[in-house]
């Protein structure tokens, strides 16, 4: 079965997407409103993500992009251990190392894949129409495409997950996220995270001589730092362990990201006919596990797979949903849990439940870890599944 497929958004969902849908013979276009699909900072590729993106022909050339992490340490802001873990902890547990890259340069490697022309940036779907045999979109510019399929990819705020859903509304966590890269190298054994009552930072190495990191404060939703978010974050960790001061005096203020963080209204239904929702669109995942982008990855190559096993788009999507819904499920309310307890008020109590985690045992913790982001987590269906 070959189709026409128009997915809407060129984000890493939408295009690892395009990719997969365009290797396994459908022809595809994708739809993105934005002009620049470059921004952002670094992004955390577990192997269950490299997995994925092996299926679709792209891993190594992901691997051979990004740094990676080994360990996935602990530690408090004083620099005293929370978890020490063997240097080898994630390579023994889940098979390889975790991979980190830029954003742009991942989304470069997906674009570059896809033929000339396939992806058309500055126009937004403002309306989709799934009828029985096509599906019509109406673009900002007043085109309506016709294509026999749609895939919506399209984030949290997405047109189509409304269009199948209603009213979907979103809803502030609490709590904000920095993001940037320093110009900074980073000890292999520091890879992980550092705590501190209310704020977590994650640090993970980009190569040899970048570091990606994170940080989380819970604050008023659409605040700004009077003096700016690098003065305000400087000030914040001046008396944290090496290398957290030195990971935000080393980070460029005009790349420095600020993101307030919101959950959405669970989308009961992710297909319909002839439209599938994928990535954030279907599943809007806080940051904790770091599984968010990775679990798009994973929809677009399984989303692929069951097109190549049915008969039929419309069946392809609903086994796709019917399929993914339990995996994803799960991790969403898991990250969601962690997001509350490290942001947890008064502040006093997030810091007593990070430093709680030092009496899990490893060996729990590492067999969920690679429950969820092992390479062998990564599970492709088969014709049983269509059946089911």
């Amino acid at each position: 079965m070959s189709a026409r497929i128009s997915v809407i958004g060129a984000g890493i969902s939408g295009l690892a997407a395009a990719v997969a849908l365009e290797r396994a013979g459908h022809h595809v276009s994708v739809i993105e409103q934005r002009t620049d699909t470059g921004a952002g900072s670094g992004i955390s590729l577990w192997p269950n993500a490299l997995a994925a993106l092996d299926q679709i022909g792209l891993g190594d050339s992901v691997r051979d992009a990004g740094g990676r992490v080994t360990a996935g340490a602990i530690r408090w802001r004083d620099g005293t251990w929370v978890r020490r873990p063997s240097v080898r902890r994630i390579v023994d547990a889940l098979g390889e190392p975790l991979v980190v890259v830029r954003r742009s340069r991942l989304t470069d490697i997906l674009r570059e894949a896809l033929p000339a022309g396939t992806v058309r940036t500055g126009l937004a779907a403002t309306r989709v129409s799934v009828g029985a045999s096509s599906v019509r979109i109406t673009l900002s510019d007043g085109e309506v495409r016709e294509s026999d399929a749609v895939v919506g990819a399209d984030g949290v705020n997405s047109v189509l997950a409304r269009t199948l859903n209603g009213p979907l509304r979103t809803r502030y966590v609490g709590y904000t996220a920095w993001r940037g890269i320093a110009a900074h190298p980073l000890d292999p054994e520091l890879g992980g995270e550092t705590l501190g009552p209310g704020t977590q930072v994650g640090h993970v190495p980009l190569g040899p001589d970048h570091t990606y990191w994170f940080a989380t404060e819970r604050t008023a939703e659409g605040g700004s730092a009077p003096g700016g978010e690098h003065a305000y974050l400087t000030a914040k960790v001046a008396d944290w362990a090496d290398p957290i001061p030195r990971l935000v005096a080393t980070t460029d203020p005009g790349d420095l990201l600020r993101n307030d963080l919101y959950d959405r209204a669970r989308a009961a239904r992710w297909s319909d006919g002839r439209a599938v929702l994928i990535g954030d669109a279907a599943h809007p995942m806080r940051p904790h596990l770091g599984q968010g982008g990775c679990q798009g990855i994973e929809d677009a190559a399984i989303l692929a797979r069951f097109l190549e096993l049915a008969d039929d788009v419309p069946t392809a999507f609903e086994r796709f949903e019917a399929f993914r819904k339990p995996r994803v499920g799960m991790l969403v309310r898991e990250a969601q849990t962690l997001g509350r307890i490290v942001n947890v008020r008064p502040a006093v109590l997030s810091g007593l439940a990070g430093r709680a985690t030092a009496l899990i045992p490893e060996r729990m913790v590492t067999a969920h870890l690679a429950w969820i982001a092992a390479g062998s987590a990564f599970v492709l269906p088969t014709a049983a599944d269509l059946a089911r």
